[in-house]
């Protein structure tokens, strides 16, 4: 419970006694010391040097008429020290003088001799309870000083008719003027007449209506948007409290974890595209692969328009992966890549992704040794920095990737290591960024693109990447010159490992199995058992994972089974763990059309959808040995 001031002022607070006869400091002390701490002296020097020395009395009672130095004087020297409330003991014939001491107002009250003693407390007590609440109030002004002084939100008060009684420096300068100017001005003066009409709707419906907190839009300083939470608060009187709160940077990251949010349900909505997609692919690609061995040789056109469409679904693989590649969370890939090789490999990406107002030049090292990289991140990264290339150039431009091996000195590249690397260079030639812009491009979710056109992460992840690769990265931008993004990435060591390029034509089997092959997806299902045929293998089909089980129950022929791992009812996982039970050393093939799945066990490999009659033949042959 909180004590009031009169309470915290009864704890026995100091009072200082000077009288110069020794008899009435005695009677003085036998009064007030129940109610006080009681220090007292003959002698007004010596009071001064107690006062000097730091003691802090809560009233100063002292007697007019003494030697050297009278009441009135020493009070008022005393005031240099100490905050206490003066009292005078006096006579009769001296009220003049204490009549032109309280005139000065440099003394509270006095006390004719001889004294009441009822009375004399009394007033004493009163002093007390005057200091303790003048402490107090001084603490409070303090607290109010301070609060206006230090708090960064905009605090104002103001009367009935709009003017400042009071206000804080931040709420100054947001007018553009200074505390001292303000006061006594209403604070439309300060403002563009429209914004002017709409502050005072609102300061009349809160003095009708009470306390009202608001969102309002503002220009800021350097002509952007800021947003305001605004509260308002009628005192009464008439007088009225706003304080105003900058809250557009709480807004911005609202904004950005929305975002962010999106772009975690955009990665796991390409996932699951991309599965599904692959599905078809599978489909499409295997049914064109079997419908061209079943051509006559004479219909060379039509041959030539299923390879068409063939090549059609192997684009549509590439972007596939590429989603895959956008979607997973799990660590890179690093292997020794060419990169000259895949940057001419994603000319077609680059050319429908950017449009036809942006040419593309190359400048490619003529030898170039390979970079230990993410291949595909690193497609990404690029594809990235490309489309801020042409977003950079709302008119049309030339973007110029370049390649060439180097050498880094130490600190040349900031945080990155000397020695030899592989630099990946995007320039364009449009706007460029000022070097405010340039100083936060690192940074998650900024951007100076229009809401709706950029993320904020596109640099940011490129960043990542060469990071996590071991690597460095430099931008370079003048405002209307361009910039020039340097990937710097560490040089590989071993051979380039190559995308596989299967033959067109699988050989057949060396010895005919019976294959179970199981799949929820009918035309996925039908194009494996068609590749397995065609190989002569004879297969048996099942749609999911308990007719599966049926299957290796009632049919003990069979000796390989090919199962998908995204099924319903029963993974693919779970079904060769079941299948494994029933029929021990059975070999299973698990197809998938997810990038992050690998072999659940050493003895289960994986096949990555869309696949080659090929590559099922090759690891169907694995399997059976």
């Amino acid at each position: 419970m909180e004590r009031t001031a009169a309470q915290a002022a009864s704890e026995q607070a100091v009072i200082l006694l000077v009288d110069d006869e020794a008899e009435i400091l005695t009677a003085l002390t036998d009064l007030l010391e129940d109610s006080f701490e009681v220090v007292a002296t003959t002698r007004p020097e010596e009071a001064l040097s107690l006062l000097a020395a730091g003691l802090c009395p809560a009233v100063i009672l002292s007697d007019q008429r003494m030697p050297g130095l009278t009441g009135d004087a020493f009070l008022e020297r005393a005031r240099a020290y100490s905050d206490a409330e003066a009292l005078l003991l006096t006579g009769y014939a001296e009220l003049d003088a204490v009549v032109g001491a309280l005139n000065r107002g440099r003394i509270a009250g006095y006390a004719a001799k001889p004294w009441e003693p009822a009375g004399l407390l009394a007033m004493v007590t009163a002093a007390r309870d005057r200091h303790a609440l003048r402490r107090a109030l001084e603490t409070e002004r303090a607290l109010l000083r301070g609060l206006l002084d230090n708090l960064p939100d905009e605090l104002s008060f103001k009367d009935a008719e709009g003017r400042f009684l009071r206000l804080n420096a931040a709420k100054a300068r947001s007018l553009g003027s200074t505390i001292t100017d303000c006061i006594g001005r209403r604070e439309s003066e300060f403002l563009p007449p429209r914004a002017a009409a709409r502050l005072a709707r609102a300061e009349r419906g809160v003095l009708a209506e009470g306390a009202v907190s608001d969102l309002e839009e503002r220009e800021g300083p350097e002509g952007g948007t800021r947003w305001m939470q605004v509260s308002r608060v009628p005192l009464g009187g008439g007088v009225l409290v706003t304080i105003a709160r900058d809250v557009t940077e709480a807004r911005q990251m609202e904004a950005r974890l929305r975002q962010a949010d999106k772009m975690q349900a955009l990665g796991t909505m390409a996932g699951g595209v991309a599965h599904d997609f692959n599905n078809l692919l599978t489909a499409i690609l295997g049914s064109l692969q079997l419908a061209e061995r079943r051509v006559g040789g004479e219909e060379a056109g039509l041959r030539r328009l299923m390879r068409n469409a063939a090549m059609a679904a192997e684009r549509g693989s590439a972007l596939t992966r590429r989603l895959l590649a956008f979607s997973r969370q799990n660590e890179l890939a690093l292997r020794a890549v060419a990169v000259n090789q895949l940057i001419l490999g994603m000319g077609d990406l680059l050319a429908r992704t950017l449009g036809g107002m942006v040419m593309v030049r190359r400048e490619l090292g003529a030898n170039p040794g390979t970079a230990m990289v993410d291949p595909g991140q690193l497609e990404l990264a690029l594809l990235n920095l490309c489309i801020n290339a042409r977003d950079a150039m709302p008119g049309g431009g030339t973007i110029t990737l370049s390649t060439a091996d180097v050498t880094v000195d130490e600190q040349a590249v900031p945080d990155l290591a000397a020695g030899s690397y592989v630099r990946v260079s995007v320039a364009d030639t449009g706007t460029g960024m000022t070097p405010e812009v340039l100083a936060r491009v690192f940074e998650p979710f900024f951007t100076t693109k229009e809401v709706g056109k950029g993320t904020g992460l596109g640099l940011p992840m490129v960043y990542g990447l060469v990071r996590q690769s071991g690597g460095g990265l430099t931008i370079e931008s003048v405002p209307d010159q361009g910039t020039q993004v340097h990937l710097y990435l560490p040089a590989g060591h071993g051979e380039v490992v190559r995308d596989r390029v299967e033959p067109h034509d699988a050989p057949l089997a060396r010895e005919s199995v019976r294959v179970l092959v199981v799949d929820d997806d009918a035309t996925v299902r039908e194009v494996t058992a068609g590749f397995l045929s065609d190989l002569g293998h004879d297969t048996v089909e099942a749609e999911d994972g308990p007719a599966a089980l049926r299957v290796l129950e009632g049919d003990p022929s069979v000796q390989l089974m090919v199962v998908d791992f995204a099924m319903p009812r029963m993974t693919g996982a779970e079904l060769s763990e079941r299948a494994r039970v029933l029929r021990p050393g059975l070999p299973i093939l698990l197809v998938t059309g997810y990038a992050e799945l690998t072999a659940l066990a050493a003895d289960i490999p994986v096949l990555h959808k869309p696949y080659r009659q090929a590559e099922l033949a090759e690891h169907v042959a694995a399997l059976l040995g």
